[in-house]
């Protein structure tokens, strides 16, 4: 890390005439370094609690709807909440200016990140092209885009005040 102390600085950037400039940038460059982890830290530590809610949520809808089907319900259900959710979040926030940024670094781009990524749903959506089950395809890629896209206007629609 960078030292802290402008004794310190003055060691580490050149004596000349410039120094001032040079402390000023290892300054920034130390400021921009820290941010970046800590933001970091705020969306991976959003990411684990998103992933984990992610996996409990389509572990329970799956088995409760049952092993014999093979539509993705599980992931169909995380998806159009995690839509619902992020609509909804981002409406408060906009329309009403709260939270800073690491809290929305935390919610918006760590938990309901990790919660929602589609990349279970393309790799589903391959599996069940690959075993021939082309209304099923149709109706998790329809049902997933559009009514998820309706959800997210619904969460933002339901925060705006009136």
């Amino acid at each position: 890390m960078f030292p802290r102390e402008p004794s310190k600085l003055f060691k580490v950037a050149d004596t000349s005439a410039d120094s001032w400039c040079e402390c000023f940038t290892l300054r920034e460059l130390e400021a921009d370094v820290n941010t970046t982890v800590m933001n970091l830290f705020v969306v991976g530590s959003g990411g684990f609690l998103g992933v984990v809610a992610r996996y409990g949520l389509t572990l329970l809808v799956q088995r409760s709807i049952g092993p014999l089907t093979a539509f993705p319900y599980g992931t169909l259900a995380v998806n159009l909440l995690g839509c619902l959710a992020i609509g909804m979040f981002a409406g408060f926030v906009e329309s009403r200016q709260l939270f800073g940024a690491s809290c929305r670094l935390f919610v918006l781009v760590g938990i309901l990140g990790g919660f929602t990524t589609f990349s279970t749903f393309g790799y589903e959506t391959l599996t069940l092209l690959r075993s021939q089950q082309f209304m099923h395809v149709v109706a998790s890629v329809g049902i997933h885009v559009f009514v998820g896209v309706a959800l997210v206007a619904l969460g933002f629609w339901l925060t705006m005040p009136r």
